[in-house]
């Protein structure tokens, strides 16, 4: 078995300690945590699973790192740290560990990532004898690997659309919802994350994996945001009260130009309460889901709902992006040292998880 480190326990780290935990090919051999308070605590508890897993949290990076080659699922934020997230998996990979995170956002596309970048990362891994793998939480593999795959059932194609569809009440992450995308400010208010360039800084590789799948020339990325205010004051049982006239809903587009038209959309369409913009794309039932379009002949559409078990699809939606991560641990393990992307790790069966049950 793997041994297997989760660095960070937030929304992400605390999923990847359960889906480390249930990996037949992984054993958890240790939780990096960053606040003093969690250290010493079982990793069964900090991931809310009700049981011991025997693995005490620890806040000591060299100890961590050192002793038997490990994987690392990196689950640290990248959002507002880049810099520090970045000097933290080289530190790993020249540690020779497999690393997996969602964390560094111009990684999703290695050639289009900045040169520098690139080959600190690879330098890193060949240094040290790891591998690195990138992938989103929003998910990736629904941005990435699966419109390629269905891409191919089709027989003539025109454009490809990703959706994500989310009602963000649910979110356990309020300061990410008010400030970072905005949810509840006035509308006047500049949320970082609708910045200009920032979706694509954050997307934009996304696409650009996409149009490499497809073996087309991308001419532009061109970014659209469309915002709406709440027409009544909402209340939520996660995050508390939303006044009427604040920003309820917002809708981006980040669109691939091929041959002059979009041709490669990955959109995100956010929501407060089902009330705001519900003329806008909305999820089949229950508060999200993710759906990839194939316009062509034939029109091919899927939608994929994921929830945890308390019903909450936010979650359930983590839960699968981390899947997708921990799940390649064991292939990057049989791989040369190196940088991979979601074309280059294959999608496969839960060999050795059906009917696998934590405790």
């Amino acid at each position: 078995m793997i041994p297997t480190l989760v660095w960070g326990t937030g929304n992400v780290g605390r999923l990847a300690i359960r889906a480390v935990a249930a990996h037949p090919a992984l054993r958890l051999a240790g939780v990096l945590v960053h606040d003093p308070a969690k250290a010493g605590r079982d990793a069964g508890d900090l991931a809310g699973l009700g049981l011991h897993l025997g693995v005490p949290a620890t806040t000591d990076i060299e100890a961590a790192l050192s002793g038997e080659r490990l994987a690392v699922v990196y689950a640290a934020s990248g959002d507002l740290r880049p810099d520090e997230a970045l000097a933290d998996v080289l530190r790993a990979l020249r540690a020779g560990a497999i690393v997996v995170t969602p964390s560094l956002y111009p990684l999703y596309d290695p050639p289009s990532a900045p040169p520098d970048l690139l080959h600190a990362v690879r330098q890193a891994a060949e240094e040290g004898g790891g591998a690195l793998f990138v992938s989103g939480v929003d998910p990736g593999w629904a941005n990435d690997v699966l419109p390629a795959l269905i891409s191919g059932l089709g027989t003539e194609i025109e454009a490809i659309r990703c959706q994500e569809i989310f009602d963000y009440a649910s979110y356990d992450q309020p300061d990410s919802v008010r400030y970072l995308v905005g949810m509840g400010q006035p509308m006047d208010y500049e949320p970082p994350m609708l910045a200009a360039t920032v979706p694509t800084m954050v997307w934009g590789g996304q696409v650009r994996l996409i149009a490499r799948a497809l073996g087309v020339e991308l001419e532009a990325i061109t970014e659209h945001v469309e915002r709406r205010a709440l027409e009544s004051t909402v209340s939520t049982k996660q995050m508390g009260e939303f006044e009427a006239g604040t920003q309820g809903a917002i809708r981006f587009e980040l669109r691939g130009v091929v041959e002059g038209g979009s041709r490669i959309v990955v959109e995100h369409v956010t929501r407060i309460h089902a009330s705001c913009a519900p003329d806008w794309p909305q999820p089949p039932g229950g508060d999200g889901a993710h759906r990839v379009i194939v316009e062509g002949c034939p029109r091919i559409e899927v939608t994929v709902q994921a929830a945890d078990e308390h019903g909450n699809h936010a979650a359930g939606g983590n839960a699968t992006a981390v899947g997708r991560l921990v799940g390649a641990i064991d292939w990057l393990a049989a791989a040369p040292p190196g940088v991979y992307d979601a074309l280059d790790v294959p999608m496969r069966p839960a060999t050795g998880k059906l009917g696998r049950r934590l405790g």
